[in-house]
């Protein structure tokens, strides 16, 4: 693979390729989901637990027989796809990501619909306050960079009330651009209305980044 100038590395692949893939770690990915929420909620005896846990080690030491250093990054395919599949938001092929899958409609307004189980808990019974900080700011991001690429500069979060476990729904949408930075603001529910309310300020890195 080869590392260009924006950081991006060319992964050599096609289309047909990228989602032949796609499907193969995705279904692989959502096995290892399942099986971290089955740790987080299992209550079977310590033999079954040492049982697994060899299991475990065995298949560790053969995913571990061929890997990259370090991070998965972002990578292009030949026909200029594309994707991330390590990212904590959305990554197909990292089991720590919900995943989120994000919409959009005509007039720029983005959202998402997700369920977040036994492994995304903070208080009890409901979301890690980390977490709703991730989904809103991964949503706000992919949001404000919909006509230019942005990062976020800052995210200041208004937690009404506790989220609890389970279904989710986020939203967001572009209130103002100015230059480089753009400013989205965007909400979290259950389905009883919003526990957290955000507003970000995205910029622009310029070319150089």
């Amino acid at each position: 693979m080869k590392v260009t100038h924006d950081r991006i590395v060319d992964a050599g692949i096609d289309r047909d390729e990228l989602e032949r893939r796609k499907t193969l770690y995705g279904s692989f990915t959502d096995a290892v989901r399942e099986l971290v929420d089955a740790t987080i909620r299992t209550e079977v005896d310590d033999e079954v637990i040492r049982e697994v846990q060899a299991e475990i080690t065995a298949a560790t030491a053969k995913l571990r027989a061929r890997q990259i250093d370090g991070a998965f990054g972002m990578r292009r395919t030949i026909s200029g796809e594309t994707f991330s599949w390590g990212n904590a938001g959305v990554g197909v092929r990292n089991a720590v990501a919900p995943p989120l899958v994000i919409e959009r409609d005509d007039t720029g307004r983005h959202w998402t619909h997700v369920t977040l189980g036994a492994a995304y808990e903070g208080p009890p019974g409901h979301v890690h306050g980390g977490i709703g900080a991730l989904v809103l700011d991964h949503l706000l991001g992919v949001t404000g960079s919909a006509t230019e690429r942005r990062l976020t500069g800052t995210l200041t979060l208004r937690y009404r009330r506790g989220t609890p476990l389970g279904p989710l729904y986020a939203e967001a949408q572009v209130v103002e651009v100015d230059g480089r930075k753009a400013i989205v603001r965007g909400t979290l529910s259950d389905a009883e209305g919003v526990t957290i309310e955000a507003e970000g300020i995205f910029i622009s890195p310029g070319p150089s980044v």
